[in-house]
């Protein structure tokens, strides 16, 4: 009778883990985007690590975040935040979606620099030059590349 019982709870354990395991959301399919870094080894140094798709429009906010992006954040993040293997991340990739990196993680990282915890680029040191304002208007820049590019 023990055997039969504890056969039986191993059992219902096994269904339900199993179960668990095939009724988990899978992250690389939300979007169409991985939350983990992509394989980087078959790129070459310096080249873009994703391809972005761009919007037919800019607002005027997310225009002066472009040119903003571009002056300062484009040497490491790469054109149209794309990333730049060996450099920098993309941001125009799930990683940091809003729900995941707020628009305030943007802000934190220019001010604070960030400690490298999602890709293996190395640590990000603090941004000298931007102000909160454009820092925002980046944002801005980046909400729409990612927006376009099926990351909400």
């Amino acid at each position: 009778m023990n055997k039969t019982i504890i056969l039986g709870a191993m059992g219902v354990l096994l269904a339900g883990g199993l179960l668990w395991v095939v009724s988990s959301p899978d992250a690389s399919n939300m979007a169409g985007h991985s939350m983990s870094p992509p394989d980087t080894d078959e790129i070459p140094q310096g080249a873009a690590i994703v391809r972005v798709a761009l919007p037919a429009e800019l607002s005027e906010q997310a225009q002066m975040g472009k040119r903003a992006f571009e002056a300062v954040c484009a040497d490491c993040h790469g054109e149209n935040a794309a990333g730049q293997n060996g450099v920098a991340p993309p941001l125009v990739h799930k990683t940091y979606e809003p729900s995941h990196h707020g628009d305030y993680a943007f802000l934190a990282a220019v001010r604070n620099g960030v400690r490298s915890h999602h890709w293996d680029f190395g640590d990000m040191p603090p941004v000298e030059g931007l102000t909160d304002a454009d820092v925002a208007n980046v944002v801005a820049y980046v909400r729409a590349l990612q927006r376009e590019n099926g990351i909400d």
